[in-house]
């Protein structure tokens, strides 16, 4: 953790919604003129896509039923430290992109389902902001979690989480149900071996919770809607956080215990508004305080 180069690191599986957190970010560091490197999980797998069928294959012909992208086998936890590490230190590093689709292969000039080439980062930004699988993440090998100032967790209930990515996968990547539901069970041990614990690191956790019947996901005709769930949101540690504001701000919460507040589903993008810009800005001005 530093003072003069902060961390903020968004964990959550595949899926989850890390990537509407990541939005309401990027307008907070818009409004505030806060000037953010960014880094992307899938920056830091180990393979690209072609030789991740290939590893797949080779581990599924040695017998293992679990290679996946959640465990340390196909990421590169001690580079996603270090980089943490050298950030924080002298606010420097690099990264690349993983170019999921044609339109990110226009933006990047690099085939689908690769890797741009490493770059390292401008020198002069506020702070380090992660979004991905493992920004939390602790190992015997590597120990991400600890170099982060902030981690928020995004965690919808399992069947949720579930119904998303089943929709994800077969609308904007045109897999069929079978295969996405192959995934989901060759990852499920790596997912409560390295994504779960994660979330007992994290200063902030927000976990959608549907309020209609998602029993049996493999069914699910449409993903339940901001305004069909609740967000349970909990802090690690609560000193400093005001709830009677926020519960005054956002109407129809309550607290269900001492670090949690339940909310609205569609009031979530307001909640981490008022939640994440104050604690966004105090580290932003313990940074300048510090150079």
């Amino acid at each position: 953790m530093s003072k003069k180069h902060p961390i903020l690191s968004i964990t959550g599986s595949s899926g989850a919604g890390t990537s509407t957190v990541k939005s309401t970010f990027e307008q907070i560091f818009f409004r505030e003129k806060i000037d953010a490197c960014f880094i992307e999980g899938d920056a830091f797998h180990r393979f690209d896509r072609k030789q991740m069928i290939t590893a797949m294959t080779a581990a599924d012909a040695a017998g293992n039923k679990h290679f996946s992208h959640f465990g340390p086998e196909a990421n590169l936890f001690s580079e996603l430290e270090q980089v943490f590490r050298e950030y924080g230190e002298n606010g420097s590093g690099k990264t690349r992109h993983y170019v999921h689709d044609d339109l990110e292969s226009a933006r990047y000039g690099v085939a689908p389902g690769e890797f741009t080439e490493w770059e390292t980062f401008a020198e002069g930004s506020d702070l380090l902001f992660y979004e991905g699988l493992h920004g939390a993440v602790n190992t015997e090998q590597a120990n991400v979690a600890q170099y982060a100032d902030l981690k928020v967790g995004v965690v919808p209930v399992i069947n949720l989480e579930w119904i998303q990515k089943m929709h994800r996968d077969k609308v904007a990547r045109g897999y069929s149900r079978e295969a996405i539901t192959n995934t989901i069970l060759r990852r499920m041990p790596d997912y409560l071996e390295y994504i779960c614990p994660q979330f007992s690191n994290t200063d902030i956790n927000f976990q959608r919770v549907p309020i209609v019947d998602t029993s049996n996901p493999s069914i699910a005709r449409w993903i339940p809607t901001a305004d069909e769930s609740m967000v349970v949101i909990r802090f690690a540690n609560p000193r400093g956080i005001d709830f009677p504001y926020l519960l005054s701000m956002i109407h129809n919460s309550f607290m269900s215990r001492p670090n949690v507040i339940v909310i609205p589903g569609g009031k979530i993008d307001l909640a981490m508004q008022l939640i994440l810009t104050p604690l966004v800005l105090q580290m932003v001005e313990r940074k300048r305080r510090a150079a």
